[in-house]
């Protein structure tokens, strides 16, 4: 793996899939696709994240709503692109959500936001700008 990012998948775990949707779509601008799950033994509902699977450097994934996992208090964190970080943490509070650290210079590497979505999941939204 010659400095290929290895990370390929990501899942946010919900509680309220309609609400998560909204919020996600709203603050990336974006559509998520409703994909058909194979039958599981516990039944399970994924929206995706654009994003082409064969690309070998961006990650995607999807929102998942699946009994027995509960959203939020998880300790990974999913850094979104962005042109301008600020953008999205100007939609964040609209969608339903919280800015939990506003933009923030990471010196060379950048600027971060830090935002709680509606489920209670922290996320991190990157940008050079």
């Amino acid at each position: 793996m010659k400095n290929e990012n290895p990370v390929v998948w990501f899942e946010i775990y919900v509680n309220d899939m309609s609400r998560a949707q909204k919020f996600y779509e709203f603050v990336f601008s974006i559509k998520l696709a409703d994909i058909p799950m194979p039958d599981m033994n516990t039944p399970m509902k994924m929206l995706f994240f654009p994003g082409d699977m064969e690309s070998k450097n961006r990650a995607t994934g999807a929102l998942v709503q699946v009994e027995g996992i509960e959203a939020g208090g998880n300790s990974t964190l999913v850094y979104f692109y962005s042109d301008d970080c600020s953008v999205e943490e100007a939609k964040i509070e609209a969608a339903g959500g919280s800015v939990f650290r506003p933009k923030m210079s990471i010196g060379e590497y950048g600027f971060i936001v830090l935002a709680t979505d509606t489920e209670g999941n922290m996320i991190g939204i990157h940008s050079m700008n």
